[in-house]
């Protein structure tokens, strides 16, 4: 999964081929540039497109799905409007939140931080390696690693039990 950097632009220069989804979350964009970013990241053949909790651009655009927030609207709400097969990944930030996430129908936790976030200032403590290992141990959906990830520490997420990675720096090119 590749975070987009969230700087109001639509940021096409980012590694999209190595990531399986792209989440576009670009909080400084009207929501008619945001659909416009969206419309031309989603193809046929590319990574799949998750709009960062506006699961209204999701579905208007034919996103793959929707990153939602954590405590934003449940999974379950945005089931009874999506279409057949619409993902829904939530921001999770310890274990409850992940069972949460699962209970309400989300496809995939991004659990975070993993590591200290290499982005943007830590706003909460690392999780470290040990608790993603019990995390996802424990969790009835796939839980993605976010946090501070690199080419360096990504095969250790997967190790201690990641169904993937999620990053910005991660895939930024050089």
């Amino acid at each position: 999964m590749l975070i987009t950097a969230g700087d109001g632009k639509c940021d096409h220069s980012l590694r999209a081929a190595a990531a399986d989804f792209i989440q576009v979350r670009e909080p400084g964009l009207t929501v008619r540039d945001l659909a416009r970013c969206v419309r031309d990241l989603v193809t046929s053949d590319g990574p799949r497109i998750l709009v960062n909790d506006r699961a209204d651009v999701a579905i208007a655009c034919r996103a793959a799905g929707v990153h939602l927030r954590d405590h934003s609207v449940s999974p379950r709400v945005i089931r009874r409007i999506a279409p057949s097969g619409f993902i829904i990944t939530v921001a999770c930030h310890d274990g409850d939140a992940v069972l949460r996430a699962a209970a309400e129908g989300a496809d995939y936790a991004v659990l975070a931080p993993v590591f200290a976030p290499l982005s943007k200032p830590a706003s909460r403590p690392p999780l470290g390696l040990a608790r993603l290992r019990e995390i996802a141990a424990s969790a009835k959906i796939p839980v993605i690693a976010l946090g501070g990830i690199t080419t360096g520490n990504e095969h250790l997420c997967v190790e201690a039990g990641a169904a993937g990675v999620a990053g910005i720096t991660l895939f930024r090119r050089p």
